[in-house]
């Protein structure tokens, strides 16, 4: 069931981006090759529970960056959290790459590990057990967590569809 994503607007949210990769890629033409930079970018507001990723891709870093940021401002997510987890378990698949999330305990912390844990403290989340299986590619991993968190559902979106109160659950 594909989720219908409305656009948030990046101009209501105090973001903060975040560098989770910087690739040196190089084209070869016959004049010898072109390098250039691709920088794998996540922005987010902790308050708000917003996040958001993209790429882009320069001669420079800086601008390869400022590009990723542009990107990510435009597809930013609204991330269904308690209130400082996740509410259930959830499983975000995207190309090889796996990722899985499962809600934490009052002061575990954030149990990830590279692009898992930018994208967790991006969007807030401040308890959260975390595990990537498969792909190790930043890109299908980040892809894999956006997938996972667009899964959450609320208790009371769940009991609505299924024609029940949140106390019956």
């Amino acid at each position: 069931m594909p989720t219908i994503i409305k656009k948030l607007d990046p101009n209501k949210y105090q973001l903060k981006d975040q560098v989770v990769t910087i690739n040196r890629v190089t084209k070869v033409v016959k004049g010898g090759k072109n390098m250039s930079f691709a920088a794998l970018v996540i922005v987010g507001d902790p308050s708000a529970g917003v996040v958001g990723f993209g790429s882009g891709k320069a001669r420079e870093v800086p601008q390869a960056i400022r590009k990723g940021i542009e990107a990510a401002k435009k597809n930013l997510i609204r991330v269904n959290l308690t209130q400082t987890s996740i509410p259930h378990i959830s499983l975000g698949r995207y190309g090889a790459g796996r990722v899985l999330l499962k809600p934490a305990p009052e002061g575990t912390g954030v149990i990830a590990g590279g692009a898992v844990r930018a994208v967790m403290t991006s969007v807030g989340i401040q308890n959260v057990l975390t595990k990537s299986i498969g792909s190790t590619n930043p890109h299908n991993v980040i892809k894999a967590t956006f997938e996972a968190l667009l899964a959450l559902r609320k208790r009371e979106d769940v009991a609505a569809l299924r024609g029940k109160t949140v106390q019956e659950l």
